[in-house]
């Protein structure tokens, strides 16, 4: 696509004629070349329109075509690792229509079951690709179903996880199974891929005799009528067993005996086709060793140092510049700057991530401090256990992750830094409902499953102000685990404190003098706007409520428990899953203080929840100022449970005397 406008040149006319894999068989090599470019057109046309992942997808094309050539999808089982690569994927197996792409009634931007019985796994949480193919292909042994082979996408990033070299051990133990891995090999999980494993295909993608054979394998490909012979002659001598290439230690991993295809053009079409082919007709676990560009063929995502268009919002589909209209500072650019701000001020402080450096705020205190930040690759457990010993070594380790994340590395909070008292803190971005992702990437475990760890301390910061306030606060906890977590996008304006009770409870709202304490909102972060909002269309109807931001969530703090046993009704709203969540620990411990006040809890459903907008999944689940206020009002005149206490003569609270 060199010097060809994305946007132009002729009308989309081979895509429209595939409607499944076979299709693509039906076509010669030069057709396959056409539809490669026009496959890059589509998707900078309609990724620009609707946001999503970009730059992956441009450089998977060929890989992609190739696999549904070579291997018979669905009898031939698929996996992404991790699936945010499978828009070509889906392209070819018949999703065209993009017009809504992560968007309520559109197609997902990860694979998804209901869509299509090509879409194999949905999870898209990395590194997990090879265990589901470990898994799949043993099932079609024991099941006597020998012609299905299971081909497992591996970006390279993925290749930084444990499970992926725990898969890997298993399957060079079990060496007599039809199952190709294919690894992606950009060089870029998100931002440039990190750790040993990538200085290693580093070295592979650079090395003179791989240069000569990328910038030659068209040429040669077309002097040689075989493919398979021109494959041959361009990959002699790199059939060495990857781990050994890996280790240069070939005693050590003799036995994985697990073949090494490449390194292999990934956008040369007939070069990939005929390592596939090799590989599939080798019949054992082979690796085929993909060298891919992300981005390729979209100048502007090329340029792009930061993370080459990996997940745009809506683009200029000719210069690539964002059309997005900011509307404030976001949850990571305040975390980003405080972090900046007390980390300098505080030696002790080192910061941790998986891969997610930059999207979770890290990158202005690497650009000060770049000795004390640790980017893992994409290995939370690893994070969260290198933590304890960072603090077990006078450290404070700050731990930024995606929430939705940090449910793969629960043991070792629990395990590591709970039992041991480490002093770590965990900053949670993305928490909450994250919308066009959908259900595997949604933050809404995190509430239910850290606040049974022991010890632990959860805040939910509702504004900017008290992200700092609260960062501060749990940085200078040593002796247990501390939580911030807070939603995707923009932060709100700053929301005061009519006043802080003695155990730093922030009383938002309090009913008139003239009104009687009808109902307690219990508000955790994000939902403090909401529940202010409901506050007023009740007073408006002559309830008197009062709203309560406890900033500290985990463990529940003394004065809730007063300000409950003086209302009549009390209401948690959080965005987290209400089984287990903030509101049910708030009921467990009235009632073991003896406190009779019914409790409406407000969540989100223990279940998975499909992408769509923020907004339009809150009104789902009935998390809007509207509905929660129509349902109180029915909870007070006594026709819903639970039941609002009778009302009683108005005494002053204990926890604000």
């Amino acid at each position: 696509m060199v010097g060809d406008s994305p946007t132009k040149g002729a009308p989309v006319s081979l895509l429209s004629r595939i409607t499944s894999p076979r299709d693509l068989k039906r076509l010669s090599d030069a057709q396959m070349t056409d539809l490669a470019a026009e496959i890059r057109r589509f998707l900078v046309a309609e990724v620009a329109k609707t946001g999503g992942h970009l730059g992956p997808n441009l450089g998977v094309v060929e890989l992609t075509l190739a696999m549904h050539r070579v291997f018979d999808s669905p009898h031939d089982p698929i996996v992404f690792d991790t699936g945010h690569q499978s828009y070509v994927h889906k392209l070819v197996t018949g999703r065209q229509d993009f017009s809504r792409l992560r968007e309520r009634g559109g197609i997902a931007g990860y694979p998804q079951r209901s869509e299509s019985e090509h879409d194999i796994v949905e999870s898209s949480h990395a590194s997990s690709s090879l265990s589901w193919a470990d898994g799949i292909s043993r099932a079609f042994q024991r099941t006597g179903q020998a012609d299905r082979t299971v081909v497992a996408v591996v970006g390279d990033g993925a290749l930084t996880g444990g499970m992926t070299w725990e898969a890997l051990n298993n399957i060079s133990d079990s060496n007599d199974r039809r199952l190709v891995i294919v690894v992606n090999d950009n060089g870029r999980s998100y931002a440039p891929t990190i750790g040993g494993m990538a200085r290693f295909l580093s070295s592979v993608r650079t090395r003179r005799e791989y240069r000569a054979l990328f910038e030659k394998s068209q040429a040669v490909a077309s002097r040689f009528g075989a493919p398979g012979r021109a494959f041959y002659r361009g990959m002699r001598g790199g059939l060495h067993g990857f781990l050994s290439r890996f280790t240069n230690n070939e005693a050590l991993y003799s036995n994985l005996d697990i073949k090494y295809i490449g390194p292999v053009n990934g956008h040369d079409q007939r070069a990939m086709e005929a390592a596939l082919r090799q590989a599939k007709a080798y019949g054992a676990p082979t690796i085929v060793h993909a060298i891919t560009e992300k981005g390729h063929g979209f100048e502007p995502a090329l340029r792009d140092q930061a993370d080459q268009f990996h997940a745009i919002g809506h683009i200029d589909p000719e210069t690539g510049e964002s059309l997005d209209v900011s509307s404030g500072p976001s949850w990571t650019s305040v975390f980003a700057s405080s972090l900046a701000e007390v980390g300098g001020a505080d030696e002790r402080i080192v910061a941790i991530t998986a891969a997610m450096l930059r999207p979770t705020g890290l990158h202005l205190f690497q650009e000060q401090h770049p000795d004390r930040v640790i980017d893992v690759g994409i290995a939370e457990q690893h994070a969260v256990t290198t933590a304890a010993g960072l603090a077990y070594g006078g450290l404070h380790p700050v731990v930024a992750l995606y929430a939705t994340f940090l449910n793969r590395a629960f043991d070792q909070v629990l395990m590591d830094v709970a039992l041991h008292r480490a002093g770590v803190t965990f900053v949670l971005d993305r928490a909450g409902i994250t919308g066009p992702d959908g259900p595997s990437h949604h933050g809404m475990w995190d509430l239910a499953l850290l606040q049974v760890v022991p010890g632990i301390r959860i805040a939910a910061p509702r504004d900017a102000a008290t992200l700092r306030e609260e960062f501060r606060e749990a940085v200078a906890v040593d002796d247990a685990p501390t939580v911030l977590r807070w939603s995707k996008g923009q932060v709100g304006p700053d929301i005061p404190a009519l006043r802080r009770l003695s155990d730093g409870v922030d009383v938002l709202r309090s009913p008139s003098s003239d009104q009687e304490r009808d109902v307690l909102f219990v508000a955790v972060g994000s939902m403090v706007p909401v529940a202010l909002e409901a506050a007023a269309l009740l007073e408006a109807q002559g309830i008197g409520t009062t709203v309560v931001d406890p900033r500290w969530v985990v463990p529940i703090p003394a004065s809730l428990i007063d300000l409950s046993r003086d209302h009549r009704l009390v209401i948690t709203i959080e965005d987290g899953v209400r089984v287990g969540g903030v509101g049910t620990r708030l009921r467990q411990d009235l009632r073991a203080a003896g406190v009779d006040t019914g409790v409406n809890e407000l969540g989100l459903p223990d279940e998975f929840i499909d992408h769509a907008s923020r907004s339009q999944i809150l009104q789902e689940v009935g998390l809007t100022a509207q509905t929660i206020a129509r349902d109180v009002i029915d909870q007070v005149v006594g026709t819903k449970v639970p039941q609002a206490k009778p009302a009683r003569p108005r005494q002053t609270s204990s926890a604000e005397r």
